[in-house]
């Protein structure tokens, strides 16, 4: 009986080994178990389509180059718009191929003096971000309690990383256009743009739920409702 129950720490902390293992490798894309598997769009038929990961596969005999190729971020975004700034993704929408590789672009422009992108998360994507031109402030906040602010300015050539989940944010203190290149963990990271989402939501969210979650006037909350804010992406 001695013996028996000397082996049980050891078994248990392996059972919990695995099971954090399971989270840690199940918190991002999972791994592919063949080469590719383009993406069917919604015009396409699906009969003999596989379902793997929230897309129809192609079959892989029927794949070509154009599957895998996207020629869209070579444009400029246009930042003419209240926020200044522009994204234009290479995700699996746009890059058929990109299905269930667990990874993504996106190309972020930015208007001189000011151009935003605004505070959002991705909640399921960490984002690496390379500033190809210009210079940004950049930052993220943790997650309660301690809400920590991490910001940094980058030039031409610098990376930042921001975590998966997190809110964070690109201001373009220069006096001309910026461009970034980001590199997210997702074939499909999502975006919550935090103001649109609070304040711009279809249905609004309930007034009295924002006026005594933001401790402000109702009349403060029924203003920022009426507003239009806008997708940068």
């Amino acid at each position: 009986m001695m013996m028996k129950g000397a082996h049980f720490p050891t078994a248990a902390a392996f059972a919990l080994l695995a099971l954090a293992t399971f989270h840690l490798v199940s918190a991002s894309d999972p791994s592919p178990l063949q080469d590719f598997c383009v993406a069917l769009n919604t015009t396409q038929t699906a009969a003999s389509a596989v379902f793997v990961n929230g897309k129809f596969c192609k079959d892989p005999k029927l794949a070509t180059a154009d599957d895998f190729f996207f020629s869209g971020l070579r444009i400029p975004g246009n930042t003419s718009n209240p926020l200044g700034s522009n994204v234009s993704a290479a995700n699996v929408e746009q890059i058929a191929g990109l299905n269930t590789l667990g990874i993504s672009l996106a190309r972020i422009d930015y208007a001189p003096n000011g151009g935003l992108n605004p505070p959002h998360t991705h909640p399921r994507a960490t984002e690496v971000l390379m500033v190809m031109e210009g210079t940004l402030y950049v930052g993220f906040v943790t997650s309660n309690p301690d809400n920590r602010l991490f910001t940094k300015v980058l030039s031409t050539g610098d990376v930042f990383v921001f975590p998966v989940g997190l809110i964070h944010f690109q201001f373009n203190i220069g006096k001309v256009n910026a461009v970034a290149v980001a590199a997210l963990s997702s074939q499909n990271p999502g975006v919550i743009t935090i103001a649109n989402a609070v304040f711009g939501s279809n249905p609004p969210i309930n007034l009295d739920v924002l006026t005594k979650a933001f401790q402000v006037d109702n009349n403060v909350v029924q203003y920022l409702q009426k507003q239009f804010w806008y997708d940068n992406n």
